[in-house]
């Protein structure tokens, strides 16, 4: 239907490369998620790199509204098990992990950019670490003493004027209504 009616819609795949626990070798006759979409066009990019999402999303932004949807699936991979009951440690060993984190790890893969291009020095981006954090702890404890929103507040800005649109609530009772209704 998407295609159909050239709907503006970037559907973003990322690929840890498993499901689960289970390495998508094992899961899938197709593991190139990106084509699966069959008249929609997709494409696979490093998940990993910065600079490659911004620009495919750049891309896929003009793209979708241009022409309709597309897929994009991007490689990433997922360093802890997927949930409390999934240490992930039955499926890889702990060294293609720290291989993954040494290798293709987003964070340091822009860090040594920086560091090459001599846009900041060691000091400078351990402050920036620093800040980020310390932000971080403030909202943190902002947010436990804050009191819980009330539920309409999950409908905001769901669109841009969510006063022309039905937005179906917990309870039917509780839903937002086209004020046209």
């Amino acid at each position: 239907m998407a295609q159909l009616w050239h709907l503006p819609a970037i559907y973003f795949i990322e690929n840890n490369l498993f499901g689960m626990g289970t390495s998508i070798d094992r899961a899938s006759a197709n593991t190139k998620f990106y084509t699966r979409g069959d008249v929609i066009p997709g494409i696979q990019i490093d998940g990993n790199n910065v600079f490659q999402v911004r620009e495919t999303l750049k891309f896929a932004k003009k793209h979708c509204l241009e022409k309709g949807p597309i897929f994009i699936e991007a490689m990433t991979y997922r360093y802890h098990g997927h949930s409390m009951s999934d240490p992930g440690v039955t499926y890889r060993t702990r060294e293609e992990v720290q291989q993954q984190r040494k290798t293709r790890d987003c964070i340091n893969y822009v860090k040594n950019i920086i560091l090459e291009n001599k846009v900041a020095d060691e000091h400078q981006l351990e402050e920036i670490d620093n800040t980020a954090q310390n932000e971080i702890d403030i909202a943190v404890e902002q947010a436990k003493v804050d009191p819980v929103p009330p539920s309409t507040e999950l409908a905001t800005d769901v669109y841009v004027d969510n006063q022309n649109h039905f937005i179906r609530g917990i309870l039917y009772k509780d839903s937002i209504l086209p004020k046209s209704q």
